[in-house]
Order: C-alpha cells, then structure tokens, then sequence
C-alpha cells in the first residue's frame, strides 16, 4: 500500500523540555515552529495515515511548543495533539478497516498540525454523520477531559463543585454536563461579558474575580451550595484562596497551569485538620488507565453530546496552515473561541 513520505507541517524547532518554566502563552510561534515539508514515517502496524481536515490549538499544544508539558519534544517533527480527518491508509486488519473513514484523533506517530498525520487505529474514533468537522476537530482532549472530571466530582460525594476558566471551551463543556448531571456548577471567571452565557450552559452560581463584590459573593456560593471539589484550569493565588474557603475534605483537582504565578499554600494545617488534598488530573494518564468498556462508553457518549446539539464548539476562526504561524496568537487573545488550522 502507498503511503505519503512527507508532508506540510508546522514542525518543532527544538527537542526534549524546556529549562525554565513556560509561560501559558509564547511570545511568538515562529520562535518554535516552522512551516516546512517534513519526513512522514510509515504506519507501524496497527496505525494509520490520516488526510488532516482541522486541527484545533489547546493551551496544552502551546505548553508542549515551548518543551513546558509533559512530554518531550521531537526536533522536526509536527506538533499538534489532536483533530479530525479521514484515514487514507493503514497498516494491519485494524488500521485497513478504517480506510475511507472520517475520524477524530490523536496524533500519536506524528503530529497533527500537518497536511497528513499518523495515528494508532485503536486511538481513533470513527464519526456519527451529525457532528460537524469542528466539534470532530476537538473531540477528544477537552471532551473527554470534562467527563473525566465530573466524574470525579461525583466519585466524591459532592453534589456541587467550583471550576475557573468557566468560560473556556472545556469550563463550557463541564458546566452542560454538570447540568445534565444534576450537579451546582459554581463557574469562576476573570471578567465579566459573559455571565447569562454560563447560566444559560448551567452555571448555578457565577463569580467574577476582577468584580468589587468577589468576596461577598464567593461566600455567599460557598454557604449556598458548600462545593466540596475545585477544578482548576489556572492554579493562580485566587484558585488557593478559593480552596482554603472551602469545607472540609474539599479536593482541589488542577489539571491546567493558565498563570504563570504559582500559588502560597498559607493554610497548611488544613491539609491535616481538614481532611483537604490537591491533586492532578492529565488526560494522557486517565484514558488509557480507564477499563476498555468505559473509554468506549465515554466516548459514545460525547459523539451523542456532540450529535444531539447539547454541547458545540465555539470557533473563532479557521485558520490556514501556512499562515497559522501568524495569524493563530492574535486570534487566541481575543478569547472568541477555538482556532482550528486548516490544512
């Protein structure tokens, strides 16, 4: 079977980790990418070549750029976690058995920022004919990642729980799904704009932290609803304050590192009078630790979300390949939506 030799990809400039700490977002993609033809491997058995339809931008692809996430950059390979396509080729009965197939994936074998990528065949998901290309762009990091997450808000006993970043894509998305789940999302955010949007999504209680009444109003929250988890996107002074307000055996769950200040732990004795924990959550972890029946009920469960209409993925923009290196950042701080690159 033929398989493409190259491809066009924004590839990374350096290997391995940074030697300092990473700031959320780099002063320029240039700095750590190139828009070049690069090597495309052969499938291993078991994987795929993938057509590349969009690849979406999280806040983990631009921590990895910077060699600041939790795996070791590759000199020259395409960066890019996740995004959707349609398969070409494949290597073995399972990889041929998807051939022709739209699917959402990882870019296991190669990165997904490219024309062509390379995925295990048991990492992608064949689509449900309803969701769009831009929810099946984004399907798999901040989906999964938020049924993960109020699963372990039940897991605790919890009926209610406070999560930051509320109005990013993944704060929407767990706010839908607490809903449905008949959990009290207390939704935290920076700036006010965007209040009826969370408590229209389900949202029972909205705080701004840059508002004049932030403290009345978190204790008000706290008393209200006495939410017993925190997750955290930001892991900033206001996330520790937040925890310490807490009740007892309150779990501080961080799966996102947004500001570039780490947080004074001043309450130390809680930890040992109270019952309190922090803890992290990192999705690259959790999937292939969950048992087969439950990543397969999980991600059905998100392909329904996605088909039904009850979760969306807001755009900001599509953004193509080679003019993704200058156009993606300044779309990013406008915090209108996802920037997908369009191969």
């Amino acid at each position: 079977m033929t398989h493409p030799t190259s491809t066009k990809a924004l590839s990374l400039r350096d290997g391995g980790f940074a030697s300092a700490p990473t700031p959320q977002t780099p002063e320029s993609l240039a700095a750590h990418l190139d828009c070049t033809d690069v090597t495309l491997p052969a499938p291993a058995e078991g994987q795929v070549v993938i057509e590349v339809i969009l690849a979406p931008v999280n806040p983990s692809d631009l921590f990895f750029i910077q060699g600041g996430y939790g795996q070791p950059r590759v000199q020259g390979q395409a960066a890019g976690f996740e995004g959707v396509g349609r398969v070409i080729s494949g290597n073995g009965k399972a990889a041929e058995a998807l051939i022709g197939q739209r699917v959402s994936f990882l870019g296991t074998g190669s990165g997904t920022w490219a024309q062509y990528a390379i995925s295990d065949a048991a990492l992608c998901i064949p689509l449900h004919d309803a969701v769009t290309d831009a929810d099946a762009a984004a399907l798999i990091v901040n989906p999964l990642t938020a049924v993960a997450l109020v699963e372990r808000v039940k897991e605790a006993g919890s009926t209610s729980f406070i999560v930051n970043a509320a109005g990013s894509q993944l704060g929407r998305l767990i706010l839908g799904l607490a809903r449905d789940e008949g959990l009290a999302a207390i939704a935290v955010i920076r700036r006010a704009g965007v209040e009826d949007e969370l408590r229209d999504l389900g949202a029972a209680e909205v705080i701004i932290t840059s508002a004049d009444n932030a403290a009345s109003q978190t204790r008000a929250a706290l008393k209200a609803h006495k939410p017993r988890v925190l997750l955290d996107a930001v892991g900033d002074q206001t996330t520790a304050d937040l925890f310490f307000a807490m009740p007892s055996g309150a779990r501080w769950i961080n799966y996102g590192k947004m500001s570039d200040a780490a947080p004074r732990l001043t309450q130390m004795g809680q930890f040992i009078f109270m019952d309190k924990h922090i803890e992290g959550f990192w999705l690259s972890r959790w999937l292939p630790s969950a048992p087969p029946e439950r990543r397969a009920s999980v991600i059905k469960q998100v392909q329904e979300r996605f088909a039904s209409g009850k979760w969306s993925t807001r755009v900001a923009a599509e953004v193509p390949l080679d003019q993704a290196l200058d156009k993606v950042l300044p779309l990013l701080t406008q915090g209108a939506g996802k920037v997908l690159i369009k191969p």
